[in-house]
């Protein structure tokens, strides 16, 4: 069956996580070839791929540290030699430490901002050369509606965040004249495994959160990989500098 996604190669970063899984399964089913980039998560970037391929995809998983500048260029390099030219970069990596912010040391500040800001700053400056000389691409962040709700304990992540999309719009404006669009998806509420080892209560969480949104259900990985994959498409061709929040209704303004 034709893809809409078909011919296209992509670099999912934080591809072992709930969200990257979705979004790599959603991709390679379109038809796009892709590259499982990940950070000490051997047997399940193995495991994903070879679900991928098991279902007549193509995907490769690769290793690398995406706060150190040169991992990134070397990831680059390795997913084109393997896949071939990106067309997509869906830069999705992040962490989510909470700290109380009159805690937070000097050092816990950097490192919050070099994973959930910086490294998509390299990843960008390392995989767009390549898009502006074919004068085609597609550069998607995942962000936060945090970025605009704020939480207690995040102050780290949720600046980081807020930076995120302002580099998403900045990319925008610098990529678009080659024809490449630049866009964030901000995910609100996500159920995801991990969720039962980081919240105390996750039933009295889900009532509290469904109180907040416009959809009362709670939001799904699927659904943030049914907005990247659209994105990606041509279909959205003519879309850039744009967040995109997937939330269900949590945040109208």
């Amino acid at each position: 069956m034709p893809g809409s996604l078909n011919g296209r190669t992509a670099l999912v970063t934080g591809a072992t996580g709930g969200i990257g899984i979705a979004i790599s399964r959603h991709l390679a089913a379109e038809g796009a070839a892709v590259a499982l980039a990940h950070l000490h998560e051997h047997r399940a970037a193995e495991a994903l791929a070879q679900q991928i391929t098991a279902h007549g995809g193509t995907a490769v998983p690769l290793e690398a540290d995406l706060r150190d500048s040169a991992a990134v260029r070397v990831l680059h390099q390795q997913a084109a030699e393997r896949l071939g030219p990106l067309d997509i970069l869906i830069s999705n990596a992040g962490a989510y430490p909470r700290t109380a912010w009159t805690d937070m040391s000097t050092a816990e500040w950097h490192e919050a901002l070099n994973i959930n800001l910086t490294s998509h700053y390299l990843l960008a400056q390392a995989v767009t050369p390549d898009m502006i000389s074919r004068r085609n691409g597609r550069v998607i962040t995942i962000g936060s509606v945090l970025a605009t709700a704020g939480r207690h304990d995040l102050v780290g992540y949720i600046a980081a965040k807020a930076g995120l999309e302002g580099l998403t719009r900045a990319l925008a404006r610098e990529l678009g004249p080659a024809g490449i669009t630049a866009n964030c998806v901000a995910p609100g509420s996500i159920h995801v495994p991990a969720e039962a080892t980081v919240v105390d209560d996750p039933a009295a969480m889900t009532a509290r959160q469904l109180a907040r949104q416009c959809i009362k259900r709670r939001g799904t990985a699927d659904d943030i990989a049914a907005a990247v994959v659209f994105l990606s498409t041509d279909h959205a061709g003519f879309i850039t500098g744009q967040t995109l929040r997937v939330d269900g209704g949590w945040i109208l303004a």
